[in-house]
């Protein structure tokens, strides 16, 4: 929306004779049409009806500027604003290059008629016409608002017939996807031609996926850092833009218009890759979505670098052993979201525990957050001890901080992941990781 900025101009000039004198509020309202069509833009407007105020001694005492469509009733913040203030008195007259800048759609009209019934907005000054509150100029006012609605209407309905037709021509409606670029030449309007420059790097995309292996992140990452790649807007292309690239059929021919619609088309563009490499892409990337929807590590999400404030990541390593079996690993470090080459080293699972129990060693156990519901399992414990052991009496485990502070210890080496997640999520101080350290920060 463009800002919407007021100013006041006074011409001192009145209208001479016994009529009332009418203060106007100018009101320029931008073009919803295309460049070409459009007659003048809102400076021009504003300069035109300002001679025309000079020419015929009107007072404007206040210029209003707007870029909303006035197709929709009550959605121009400033066209509502003129509205209250006429009621309030502020003016009683508008003045406006044409009466479809006041407003395309019957609710819009309607209200300025019924300020004009009620006598307080007393009249409309376009370049060429007068509105005044006689029955003849009234209905001439509401013939050109319903015959500007009308062109509105129609216009919607060219358009979509004209997007339809080229659909099924195989020419797509819309800007471009990324890879292709809008032919300008009339005659080769609605069709788009292969981008040089960017085409390579989306085919190399595709191929990454289906024969590397490359995960979304991991092509977010390639294009970001080692190519440093920019899309027609030299702005870098996010995680969203690659899998909305990588899940787009349209790069071997077929095109889904509308989207979701269930209306498919075959494009005339020249594919950048083939359907068997599109599927090839499409069942990497589905198997990579299922390992990260059923894979949770315990720690991931909880801490930040101590570098680059990026998340901590998690990726499980095989070892192939002697006698044949493997050894498993599971690493953490720095996600590089916001350096790709930040130095903070990776740490084993188990390493990164005992670090937390240091943490658990000095933590204030108020720190927790969840004190209470470690009080309660060891409440738990001690009535299934004496249950086991047909004991009564004391406690045989106090519910002090030491105890507490045991037991959160013994969860993080031999509890379930959500239990070790929810212990540290609960930890009210945030948790920094650098150099095979955790540090809780205030």
């Amino acid at each position: 929306m463009e800002n919407i900025a007021t100013s006041r101009v006074n011409l001192g000039v009145r209208q001479a004779g016994p009529a009332p004198i009418i203060k106007y509020c100018l009101y320029a309202r931008k073009s919803t049409e295309s460049e070409e069509r459009q007659i003048l833009s809102i400076d021009s407007q504003i300069k035109e009806m300002i001679l025309l105020a000079e020419r015929e001694g009107l007072e404007i005492v206040e210029i209003k500027r707007e870029s909303h469509s006035a197709k929709e009733t009550g959605q121009r913040p400033v066209f509502n604003e003129i509205i209250d203030e006429i009621r309030q008195g502020k003016f009683t007259g508008i003045l406006t290059w044409a009466p479809d800048r006041i407003s395309r759609n019957a609710g819009d009209l309607g209200k300025i008629v019924d300020l004009m019934d009620a006598k307080l907005l007393i009249e409309i000054r376009t370049f060429g016409q007068r509105f005044t509150n006689s029955p003849s100029e009234k209905f001439l006012l509401m013939i050109l608002g319903s015959q500007a609605k009308l062109e509105n209407d129609n216009r919607g309905i060219n358009v979509k017939r004209g997007l339809r037709t080229r659909v099924e021509m195989g020419l797509w409606p819309g800007v471009a996807p990324l890879g292709y670029l809008n032919q300008k030449l009339m005659d080769k309007k609605c069709q788009i031609a292969v981008d040089s420059l960017r085409a390579p790097t989306v085919k190399k995309m595709f191929e990454k996926v289906a024969y590397e292996h490359y995960s979304g992140r991991k092509i977010y990452n390639w294009l970001k850092f080692e190519l440093n790649f920019h899309t027609r807007g030299n702005k870098p292309l996010t995680l969203s833009g690659v899998y909305r690239i990588l899940d787009n059929p349209f790069y071997y021919g077929p095109f889904e218009y509308p989207r979701e619609s269930g209306n498919w088309y075959q494009g005339k563009h020249t594919p950048l890759i083939t359907q068997e490499l599109f599927e090839k892409a499409q069942t990497q990337l589905k198997r990579d979505k299922i390992v990260r929807e059923n894979k949770e590590f315990a720690f991931t999400k909880l801490f930040t670098c101590g570098y680059c404030q990026s998340g901590i990541s998690a990726e499980e390593k095989w070892k192939p052993l002697k006698d044949g079996t493997s050894a498993h690993y599971i690493y953490y470090g720095c996600s590089r979201a916001r350096d790709r080459n930040c130095k903070n080293k990776y740490i084993r699972e188990e390493e990164l525990i005992d670090e937390l129990l240091k943490i658990m060693d000095v933590v204030n156990i108020n720190e927790l957050g969840m004190r209470q519901k470690l009080e309660d399992e060891i409440r738990r414990f001690n009535k299934l001890q004496k249950i086991v052991n047909g004991k009564t009496g004391n406690s045989l485990v106090e519910e002090d901080d030491v105890n507490i502070r045991q037991y959160a210890k013994y969860l993080l080496k031999e509890g379930s992941t959500s239990d070790k997640r929810e212990l540290l999520a609960n930890l009210r101080s945030r948790l920094n990781y650098k150099d095979k350290k955790i540090v809780m920060i205030d």
